[in-house]
């Protein structure tokens, strides 16, 4: 699995704890942090930089996830697929270094492994009107 798959994978980990507990973002990463053992896994930083930008945009990326996911609140989404387009969202319209194809594909990738066979459709659809909305 390439390095910044990993890394959504972490965030995603981390978001889904967060977002199921109804826990603090920041204090779930710092606890989630703390039980890795060293070595460290190298696509950490990613990982951080994924969640921290998730929850300092939070309320942003959940309005344009509301409002593009068509028939959806988005307390209905399952957990894994709301947390997915968030850090997709995130690598949307935050991160400069990431393609939109490649943030679409990743979540559309980990939706297909950890999530419902209707997820990867689905988060297809409202990630690629966002990224139409955002460019």
């Amino acid at each position: 699995m390439p390095a910044r798959r990993k890394a959504r994978k972490r965030a995603l980990d981390v978001l889904y704890e967060a977002d199921l507990r109804d826990r603090n973002i920041a204090k779930t990463l710092s606890e989630y942090v703390e039980r890795l053992e060293f070595p460290r896994p190298e696509h950490l930083p990613y990982a951080v930089s994924l969640v921290e930008g998730v929850s300092a945009h939070l309320d942003r990326i959940d309005e344009l996830i509301a409002s593009y996911a068509e028939g959806w609140t988005i307390d209905r989404m399952p957990v894994v697929d709301r947390n997915l387009a968030r850090i997709a969202v995130y690598e949307l319209l935050y991160v400069e270094d990431v393609d939109d194809p490649v943030a679409i594909t990743e979540a559309v990738e980990l939706a297909k492994e950890l999530s419902t066979d209707d997820s990867p459709r689905f988060l297809n659809g409202i990630l690629g009107r966002i990224a139409d909305y955002a460019h």
